[in-house]
């Protein structure tokens, strides 16, 4: 079975993997687009969340919010996996094998499932106009959404230091 120094030195190994760590203006201009899409994100899942959890924008529904800040959300997040991809086979040992990286990915998986449940409990109405107890699971799961979001950026940003 393999585990993930092995996987990380037959990565490194590879043509495109040497190609990319070989010259030396790939990596930071991928992590600068990176870091740009990371961003992005983290606006309009923000301000999403913010929505969410009825701090900002409450006359606003939330089919109103989504339509706002998805767009954003959906150009960027393949932007974020494309160039991930290309960090990870420029130094698979660096992020691999980095326990940060595997936080951050454990996190992302947690927050997607995360927000799962919220389309059953949303509806297009605004906040002020939920249920009582909807309303307060609506807040929840938008604030430990925002947290795990938040956490996901520190542990990327952390990787460096690792």
């Amino acid at each position: 079975m393999l585990n993930m120094v092995d996987v990380s030195q037959w990565l490194a190994s590879t043509s495109i993997s040497v190609v990319i760590a070989d010259q030396g203006w790939i990596i930071p201009m991928v992590q600068s687009v990176h870091i740009l899409a990371i961003a992005i994100v983290m606006s309009s899942i923000g301000m999403l969340n913010l929505r969410l959890a009825g701090l900002i924008g409450c006359e606003q529904s939330v089919r109103q919010a989504a339509a706002q800040f998805f767009p954003w959300i959906w150009w960027a997040l393949p932007v974020l996996l494309l160039t991930g991809i290309v960090m990870i086979l420029g130094e698979p040992e660096r992020e691999l094998l980095n326990s940060y990286f595997r936080y951050k990915m454990l996190m992302l998986v947690a927050v997607l499932l995360l927000t799962l449940p919220l389309r059953r409990l949303l509806e297009d109405q605004p906040f002020r106009d939920l249920p009582v107890a909807k309303r307060e699971t609506v807040r929840a799961i938008a604030l430990v959404s925002l947290l795990l979001w938040l956490s996901i950026v520190f542990c990327g940003r952390w990787i460096a230091y690792a």
